[in-house]
């Protein structure tokens, strides 16, 4: 399919946050042909000849890549608002971990198509997803086109590494919406011995390694009690499983030290602003790891921590929460805060190809509604997006080249509430089980 946006303005996340006036994007099938100014003379040359199959008057509104959520548990919709208001122990211990032994691969598969369905709504086009069950997602992702980026969440009581090795040869085809990267749940549901495997895997394939680290002070303080002080980074680098690099989830609670080893071994960071603040886990030092040339990408972590996988509020959430934590309101720039939501994460995550608008990337883009009095004046588009901008100026999302959600209708092969009702038959069956 060939589509045309025209009559728009375009930030393309190219060198700058500049937004381009008069602007237009050429998709021939799954890749950006174009992206810049009307007047330009490549779309001209781009636009003779051609044959649309949609012609989309933009109107004044604005296209942009879409947002990446790059840390998130998209079947957990089925705990949203079940499992609230509790430490993160007795979170998972009692409520989470219980129910997730009753999951059924049907179970998995229907609770993350409704995840997909609210990321189109947000604007999200594309996720890290760290999940139980890497098939019953692969499945949701392949049947709805939702571009996932799997890493796995194995650890001593479920998955293996001959099936993590399986996953990560299965899914990392030509296809381009499923991938998968080595991951673990976190070193406190590893033991060593475990750990010790998994080193020796991701040294095989010379690959990095994805998982939660320092996400609250009693998991930094129950490492060092197991490993002789070490703190959870300086125990996984001991083992050598960050040879290679990596991408930690939330990083709360690290100190100068970790710093300087996540530095020297490409480490990156994906901070969980929202889960962070209603877990009380506390506040990612994301203005230091900038500091320190620490790249970062922002996720929403799942429904049954988080509620809301809305990228609007995690961006205002990391903007807000760096200006608390420093004490200072000029920190966190709303633009550094939407090129890493939208740019940046994509690169963390090793999908430069969705990284900005611009010919022979992927077309994963959306249209923001400027149309709107959350979104006015236009004294800076920018930080309108930041910081006024929600979810329901989302108006299209497309990923790889087709159009997902437009106008508050989905194109994703199902019935909402077909979803509904399929998600809602788990709850009740989770609910007299337990």
């Amino acid at each position: 399919m060939n589509t045309l946006f025209y009559n728009g303005k375009v930030l393309t996340f190219g060198s700058s946050c500049e937004i381009i006036e008069d602007g237009a994007v050429i998709v021939t099938g799954n890749t950006i042909e174009f992206a810049g100014s009307m007047a330009d003379k490549a779309y001209a040359g781009c636009r003779e000849g051609a044959v649309f199959d949609r012609e989309i008057d933009l109107k004044g509104n604005l296209i942009m890549p879409g947002f990446k959520n790059c840390h998130t548990h998209s079947a957990m919709t089925i705990f949203r608002s079940a499992a609230d208001d509790l430490k993160l122990d007795e979170w998972l211990n009692t409520i989470i971990f219980p129910r997730e032994a009753l999951f059924t691969p049907d179970d998995i598969y229907y609770a993350t198509i409704l995840a997909y369905m609210e990321y189109l709504t947000g604007g999200t086009t594309e996720v890290c997803e760290m999940y139980i069950d890497s098939d019953a997602v692969a499945k949701a992702a392949a049947d709805t086109g939702f571009r996932t980026v799997q890493c796995g969440a194995m650890n001593s009581f479920s998955e293996s590494i001959d099936l993590l090795r399986s996953w990560y040869e299965k899914y990392n085809g030509d296809d381009g919406i499923n991938s998968f990267r080595f991951g673990i749940h976190a070193e406190y549901t590893c033991s060593r011995e475990l750990l010790q495997e998994v080193s020796e895997l991701i040294h095989e394939y010379r690959a990095p390694l994805y998982l939660h680290v320092a996400e609250t002070e009693k998991e930094v303080k129950g490492c060092m009690e197991r490993n002789s002080g070490q703190s959870p980074v300086e125990y996984l680098d001991s083992l050598g499983l960050l040879d290679f690099g990596g991408v930690f989830f939330h990083g709360v609670h690290v100190t100068e030290r970790d710093m300087d080893i996540m530095k020297k071994r490409n480490i990156s960071v994906i901070t969980n602003p929202g889960s962070n603040t209603k877990l009380a886990s506390g506040i990612a030092p994301v203005c230091d790891y900038i500091k320190k040339g620490i790249s970062l990408g922002i996720g929403t972590d799942g429904a049954g921590s988080n509620n809301c996988l809305d990228m609007f509020r995690e961006m205002f959430l990391m903007t807000g929460l760096a200006k608390l934590r420093e004490n200072d309101a000029s920190v966190m720039d709303a633009a550094d805060v939407l090129r890493i939501a939208c740019s940046d994460g994509a690169r963390v995550i090793g999908t430069e190809e969705t990284d900005s608008l611009a010919p022979g990337k992927k077309a994963d883009l959306i249209v923001i509604d400027l149309h709107s009095p959350n979104m006015q004046p236009e004294n800076n588009i920018v930080k309108n997006i930041v910081y006024s901008g929600s979810k329901l100026n989302v108006r299209l999302t497309m990923i790889d080249g087709v159009i997902r959600y437009e106008d508050g209708k989905f194109n994703i092969g199902f019935d909402p509430e077909d979803i509904y009702r399929e998600v809602n038959k788990t709850v009740r069956r989770l609910e007299s089980a337990l």
